[in-house]
């Protein structure tokens, strides 16, 4: 192990150390939420235990930072942030967050489709906000047929059968935040509001 990586995880104890009590946590209120023991904790911030990946990781989810604010690791110098697309569905999704645990926010792109998709709803665990850039955006979400239009906003419970896809066959772009823990964001779509496509029924 060269000398830089040494020093960095020599200094990884003090950094625990100071952002525990900059947050007002104690020992054992960290012992709790990570189930690393009171000692270990101890041990690591104080230097007489060697930080691991194993002990880091749910300490980074504890304190909702990025893993290398624990570890100070130094800027590459390059200020750009390279995202790494998910296709899926037909889909493209670029991850806007990098935080482990949390909401997670997407950007995605639902290509033009020169014939209509045939809905195929689906159910998963979370909650989820979406917000139309581009486009215009047909959320199938159970017995409901909606249409929305740029600048509009969308929460729903994702346990609830749904899908996503283009109003009018044209590229659709949204924001969206999903939290697999269900902590549900504070923008509500108006209940009473009727979609452009329910009022055509």
């Amino acid at each position: 192990m060269d000398r830089d990586t040494d020093e960095l995880i020599n200094a990884v104890g003090p950094r625990l150390r100071a952002l525990r009590r900059h947050r007002g946590r104690t020992l054992a209120d960290v012992a709790t939420t990570t189930g690393v023991s009171e000692s270990t904790l101890s041990r690591l911030e104080s230097g007489q235990r060697r930080a691991t990946l194993e002990l880091l990781l749910p300490l980074a989810r504890t304190y909702n930072v990025p893993l290398d604010d624990l570890v100070g690791a130094p800027p590459t110098g390059d200020p750009r942030i390279h995202l790494t697309p998910i296709h899926r569905f037909g889909m493209t999704f670029v991850p806007l967050s990098r935080r482990p645990g949390g909401v997670h926010a997407f950007k995605m792109l639902i290509p033009a489709q020169p014939e209509p998709l045939e809905p195929t709803p689906q159910t998963h665990d979370g909650f989820e906000w979406l917000y139309v850039l581009n486009g215009h955006l047909r959320l199938v979400l159970g017995e409901r047929d909606l249409t929305l239009p740029p600048g509009e906003a969308a929460e729903f419970d994702t346990s609830a059968p749904h899908w996503l896809g283009s109003a009018d066959g044209r590229a659709v772009e949204l924001l969206i935040l999903f939290d697999p823990q269900g902590m549900r964001t504070h923008i509500h779509a108006d209940p009473h509001r009727r979609s452009h496509r329910e009022s055509q029924r």
